[in-house]
Order: C-alpha cells, then sequence, then structure tokens
C-alpha cells in the first residue's frame, strides 16, 4: 500500500482516491469549457452586459433549486444521483461541441446550455459537497475538503491555460468536446467504488417535502456562527468574485492582449487557488479557521482593489495570485466548518444553502457587474466590488467574538474536540 504524507492522508481512503483521480480530469474540463464559452460570448457579442447575462444564466439556477437539490440529497443514493448529472453535463458539453464545430451556434445556443447546465449543477454541487464527506472518515474531513479543494483548484490552472492555448489554435469548439470526454473519468471513478449502505436519514422529520425544506433553512438561521459564514460567503460571492466576469475585458482593453491573456490571467488566479487549497491541508486541525476567514476576506477585497488599479501585467498577476488564495482559503475553511457543525441528517439541505451562497449569488454579481462595467468600466466595477469585500469582512471580524463561543459548543456536540478559536 502506497504510505501517503500527513498532508494527503484523505487519499488513503479507497473511495476518496477514486473520486478524487476522476474529479481531476472532469473539472480541467469544466474549466476549459468555462473559459472557452466566455471568450465565445465576448467574440460573438463584444459586450460586457452579455458576459454578465451569460454568467447569470448559467448561475441562478442553483441559487433557485439549491434547496431542492439539498433535500434530494439528503434521501436519494449520492452517487446513483451523481452519475445522473454527471451523464447529463456530458451530453450538454457535446452537444456544444457539435454546434460550435459544425459552425451553427448561436448566441441562444450558448445562453440555454448554460441555463440547462445551471439547473444540473444545482443538484450536482450539494451531492458533491455531501459526498466528499462519505468518503473519508470524519477526522479527515478537512483535509479531504481542502484537497478536493486542490482538485479543482488545480483544474483552474491547467483549464484555463489549455484553452487558451486551443481556443487561439483550433477554436472553441474542441474545449467542448474535450470536456465532454472527461466526464467518463468522473462516471467510472464513481462506478468502481464499493460504498456502504446509506443509513436512512430523518426518519422522524415531517411528510411534507416542502417542511424538511424549510427545515435546513431554519437551521441556518437560527443558528448564529453557521448564520454569519453563510452571510459573509454569499456578500463576497456577490461582490467579488464577479471580477472573473470582466476577466475578458481586461484582457482585451486594459492589458491588450487576447485568449492567451485571458487564460494566463484566470490559470494564475487559480495557481493562487491551489495555493491556499495545499495549505489548508497541510493543517492537522481547525483550530483557528475563524481567524483565517476574517483575514482572507479582508485580504480577498484589498486584492482586487489593487488588481483594478493596476495597468501593468507583470503587476496584475501576483495580484490576481493572491485574489485565488485569499477567496479559496476562506471558501474552503468556511465548508469545513459548516459541515463540522452541522448535524448529518441536515448536511445535504444546509449545504444546498452554502451552494446558493457560494455559486447562486455570483450570477447576481455578474449581471450587475456587466451593467455597471457597461457604464463605468470594468476596472472601476471590479474596484468598487474590492471596496465592498473589505467592509463586508471587516464587520465579520468585528462581530467575530460575539458567535465564536456557540461555534465551540457545536464542534463539541458534533463530537469535535477542537473549536475555530
Amino acid at each position: 500500500m502506497i504510505a501517503f504524507p500527513e498532508s494527503l492522508r484523505s487519499l488513503r481512503n479507497r473511495n476518496y482516491r477514486l473520486f478524487c483521480s476522476g474529479q481531476v480530469f472532469s473539472l480541467i474540463g469544466t474549466w476549459m469549457q468555462m473559459v472557452a464559452l466566455s471568450w465565445l460570448v465576448y467574440r460573438l457579442t463584444g459586450k460586457a452586459t452579455m458576459l454578465g447575462l451569460m454568467t447569470f444564466c448559467n448561475m441562478i439556477p442553483v441559487f433557485v433549486l439549491a434547496p431542492l437539490g439539498g433535500l434530494v440529497a439528503d434521501r436519494f443514493p449520492l452517487r446513483r444521483l451523481l452519475l445522473t448529472t454527471q451523464t447529463i453535463a456530458m451530453l450538454l458539453a457535446l452537444g456544444l461541441a457539435l454546434l460550435t464545430l459544425t459552425h451553427h451556434v448561436r448566441i441562444w445556443h450558448l445562453f440555454l446550455s448554460g441555463l440547462l447546465l445551471g439547473i444540473t449543477n444545482a443538484f450536482d454541487n450539494p451531492a458533491r459537497q455531501v459526498f466528499v464527506g462519505e468518503t473519508v472518515p470524519r477526522p479527515d474531513l478537512m483535509n479531504g475538503i481542502a484537497l478536493n479543494s486542490s482538485m479543482v483548484t488545480g483544474a483552474r490552472i491547467a483549464g484555463p491555460a489549455l484553452a487558451g492555448v486551443l481556443v487561439a489554435a483550433v477554436g472553441e469548439g474542441w474545449c467542448f468536446f474535450l470536456n465532454a470526454v472527461s466526464y467518463l473519468a468522473v462516471i467510472a471513478g464513481l462506478l468502481a467504488m464499493v460504498l456502504p449502505p446509506r443509513p436512512p436519514r430523518d426518519p422522524d422529520a415531517p411528510q411534507s417535502e416542502l417542511r424538511r425544506m424549510l427545515e435546513g433553512f431554519d437551521l441556518a438561521r437560527r443558528t448564529l456562527p453557521i448564520r454569519s459564514l453563510l452571510l459573509l460567503l454569499g456578500l463576497l460571492s456577490l461582490l467579488g468574485t464577479p471580477y472573473s466576469v470582466l476577466m475578458p475585458i481586461f484582457a482585451d482593453q486594459v492589458f491588450h492582449g487576447g485568449s492567451r491573456t485571458f487564460g494566463l490571467l484566470m490559470g494564475t488566479s487559480g495557481a493562487g487557488a491551489l495555493a491556499g487549497a495545499l495549505t489548508l491541508a497541510c493543517r492537522p486541525h481547525f483550530r483557528g479557521l475563524g481567524r483565517w476567514i476574517a483575514a482572507t476576506s479582508l485580504g480577498f477585497g484589498i486584492a482586487l482593489i489593487g488588481f483594478a488599479c493596476s495597468r501593468s501585467l507583470f503587476l496584475s498577476l501576483p495580484l490576481m495570485l493572491l485574489v485565488g488564495f485569499t477567496y479559496m482559503v476562506e471558501m474552503a475553511a468556511t465548508n469545513t466548518l459548516i459541515q463540522m457543525m452541522v448535524p448529518n441528517a441536515f448536511r445535504g439541505r444546509v449545504m444546498a444553502i452554502y451552494a446558493m451562497m457560494f455559486l447562486g449569488m455570483a450570477p447576481l454579481g455578474g449581471l450587475l457587474a456587466g451593467v455597471i462595467a457597461h457604464h463605468l468600466g470594468a476596472p472601476l466595477t471590479v474596484a468598487l466590488g474590492g471596496v465592498g469585500c473589505v467592509a463586508c469582512g471587516g464587520a465579520f471580524t468585528l462581530h467575530y467574538g460575539t458567535w465564536r463561543r456557540s461555534a465551540r459548543e457545536l464542534l463539541q456536540a458534533a463530537g469535535n474536540a477542537e473549536a475555530p478559536s
């Protein structure tokens, strides 16, 4: 048996290794498609508002339907659910590839494909978040989440870089096709897993599906630490993450480059995010994560302001590195604390709210950023978002002490001896 170091301890679990090995190929394809899709929309329309609208169509279903996805994740076999969502996503990517390669693609095809993929992700994301916790023992959960985030962010490096080269060389259609092929890896990994029977969830809950769904919202609302973490994540996603939507404009109008410059900027952000995820993976415990969340939320806003003010690519690249690092640490640390505090029977529904904040708020911010950028320009739009992130991070830092003890009690009740001091 391979002897994995402590920082990779989750990989000692066969199911987790299968999950991650399939993920790494699929996520590279996903990021290739995202970059190629943004560039194709910009090439066909040349409008910042269309970039924002494309993100809105792709992400808004997560905001609307994630609670239903969380309920499904709590009630149905996760592997079967993930096999279904991954197959649908593969077929959507294949259809987009055929339309693009045959030169029949129209802008409405891109919006429809994005909308359908968003609906699929509304069920896939909560199930994926919970499924990570079922492939590792509870003591390895933080390490498993951090390594999973490393896979996602490693793909953010390889995917945009490959997409930049392929779009320039052979066009966007081949990026879509390779993404379709990449889904076969994660499907094969899921089929190869040997999973224990999943215990029944929530046997005493009310029969009404609506009431089951609302129970997750009620738990998040009345639990101060979880509510605070979710609100901060949602505000950062709303105000800060739209920088990626406007990145084609920075590559074209600010740095006077093309698809390769775009891929370089996105890949550098991904490198920072990978560093952040690996930093968390090397932590032996989750003590102090609350302070990390406060510090990185402030750092994220400051880095965005610096990037918006820069007109030099060489200065902007390290700022993008910092943007990726701080946002990944904030997001992954929030994920870890919430999963450690939430009872197992509610995990799918609460992680659906997490998906709403993490992914669902981004389209609203992207749409708003596209409109503002049309009137004020992309740099000022990103700077304003950075200022908002600093304000939110400051408010979170000031109120952190009010829920720290409550978080400790929740963690101890869940069988965790350490507190996020």
